[in-house]
């Protein structure tokens, strides 16, 4: 996400950031800059016009002029400028109303609406919500059948519907049956089409009378860019939007769509969908998303997913294993590349990460998630003796166990180097050694690396 703006504004702000002073060539110099690399990150003209005048401003005034650190307050304008653009606060959802609340999902065809209806269920049962979930769209029978699938793979209560009945009859039989059951929730899941049209707004206006919702959410394809921002006014025009859903946010390497629409469309974005499975939905905060877009990661959210999906009792069992015994064998390990694996991808960790963009620079050809994905199936090709004592292992117990999990023994060797390596690090770990172990890291790491202090 954001990748390929977060490359052009990092060069950008490197070319300034040690800098004594700031001259009035190098500010626009650098506003030159900053403006080419949101239009290619095919952010609106007026926006981007918007927020370059805004750091112009700002950068030529009092607050530049008086620091003594110019480029490090140059980028302090650029990142609240960020911010602010993005929507300046966090804003939850509004669920104060007499159960059940009722959100609305629209959106155009093939934007990710019934999915992040799924992930958006899910999130809520996470915050101990009752939620129900239906389909009003009634042209494709397989839109009803896959919210039924979603559904019942996220654990929360699907009521049925069919082709050829009334949206809004479908909708009120919902809504009664949510209130027989004490719902906390009920998401409505609209048809979309593949342009907007007349039909489409008419049919869905008529769900929002009907329904009066506390949440009218939008889902976009944050991969069309610009064009999201434009079909999300044209769906704020004529139906009283409260928020925005962005949806393919992890395959989206340029950002426009997240810096166009709130200013285009006055309406915050409340989540992104950042991965298909039904948990990777995140809550959009706009200061955090402008740290990560400027390569300071965004640790506070990597701090709550990890919270969220670790196994917190696996991980205090390994963590007083570790100290008592101050061993670590294939058994932990494997149990480490499954938490990873719990955790989403790799990409999407080390976008959290201070100077993650530089990591996945280093990384770029190299396939993460496979060689977890391998290195749990040599594990499990191993006997249980093996994993607790790697030490047995031997060049025939190799042969076996790379032809157990279709591989080459030169895999296993590779796997055993790599856990001989996590090995020493866990037990200068458990000896209090972690300072000294960061140290010798930065030193192998290549240049950029290491976040800057």
């Amino acid at each position: 996400m954001f990748e390929n703006l977060t490359t052009r504004l990092g060069r950008v702000l490197d070319s300034i950031r040690g800098q004594g002073r700031l001259t009035e060539e190098q500010i626009a110099a650098a506003s030159r800059e900053l403006r080419m690399a949101l239009l290619e990150a095919d952010v609106a003209l007026p926006v981007v016009k918007d927020f370059i005048d805004k750091v112009r401003t700002r950068a030529l005034g009092v607050e530049i002029t008086q620091s003594l650190t110019p480029g490090q307050e140059f980028l302090r304008v650029v990142q609240q400028e960020l911010t602010a653009t993005l929507g300046g606060v966090t804003e939850p959802l509004n669920l104060r109303a007499q159960p059940p609340a009722i959100i609305l999902m629209a959106g155009l065809q093939g934007a990710g609406k019934t999915t992040s209806t799924g992930k958006l269920a899910l999130w809520l049962k996470e915050q101990k919500k009752k939620v129900i979930v239906v389909s009003g769209d009634v042209y494709r029978p397989a839109a009803i059948e896959q919210l039924r699938i979603v559904a019942g793979n996220v654990g929360v209560e699907f009521f049925p519907s069919a082709v050829g009945q009334n949206p809004v009859d479908i909708a009120r039989a919902a809504l009664a049956e949510a209130r027989k059951q004490y719902a906390d929730v009920l998401i409505v899941d609209t048809a979309g089409r593949t342009t907007v049209d007349e039909e489409m707004m008419t049919e869905i206006a008529a769900l929002h009378a009907a329904l009066d919702p506390v949440e009218t959410l939008f889902v976009v394809d944050s991969m069309t860019g610009q064009d999201a921002a434009n079909t999300a006014r044209a769906f704020a025009d004529r139906l009283p939007l409260t928020g925005v859903i962005l949806t393919k946010v992890d395959g989206d390497a340029r950002g426009g769509a997240a810096l166009s629409v709130r200013q285009v469309t006055g309406k915050p974005i409340k989540f992104l969908g950042v991965g298909e499975k039904s948990d990777r939905l995140e809550v959009f905060h706009p200061d955090r998303i402008a740290t990560r877009i400027l390569g300071q990661g965004d640790m506070l959210s990597l701090i709550e997913e990890t919270a969220r999906k670790v196994d917190q009792e696996k991980a205090q069992k390994f963590a007083a294993k570790l100290k008592k015994t101050k061993s670590f064998d294939l058994e932990d390990f494997r149990e480490q590349m499954l938490q990873m694996q719990n955790m989403g991808s790799m990409q999407s960790i080390l976008e959290k990460l201070p100077g993650g963009a530089q990591m996945q620079a280093q990384l770029k050809n190299v396939d993460a998630e496979k060689q977890v994905r391998r290195t749990i199936a040599i594990i499990n090709s191993m006997t249980k003796q093996e994993r607790r004592f790697p030490d047995l292992i031997k060049a025939s117990r190799k042969r076996r166990i790379a032809a157990g999990a279709g591989v080459e023994v030169q895999q296993v060797n590779q796997l055993m180097r790599q856990f001989d390596t996590t090995r020493d690090m866990m037990k200068k770990v458990a000896s209090g050694g972690m300072a000294k172990m960061m140290r010798g890291l930065a030193g192998r790491m290549p240049p950029g690396m290491m976040p800057r202090r």
